[in-house]
């Protein structure tokens, strides 16, 4: 739900998207980090939004990390 969110601020599509892991952190909603695969060996870091049940809020790409590999740490960002 997040892909075109990222693809419209990095001015670029992803043939391939697909989540691979993912951690949450309980707010005043939910936050998902998520690392992503996004083709060759390049990874990105999302860390997305749900909002409480009754606010009835999309889930809102909040920031995200590039340049990363498969080994490197899925953590709070």
């Amino acid at each position: 739900k997040v892909k075109a969110q990222l693809e419209e601020k990095e001015g670029k599509t992803f043939d391939v998207f697909t989540a691979v892991e993912f951690k949450t952190q309980l707010v005043a909603g939910t936050n998902y980090f998520i690392k992503v695969h996004v083709g060759n060996e390049e990874f990105m870091h999302l860390r997305v939004f749900k909002s409480l049940p009754h606010e009835n809020e999309q889930l809102s790409l909040h920031s995200y990390q590039g340049s990363k590999t498969k080994k490197d740490e899925l953590a709070y960002f």
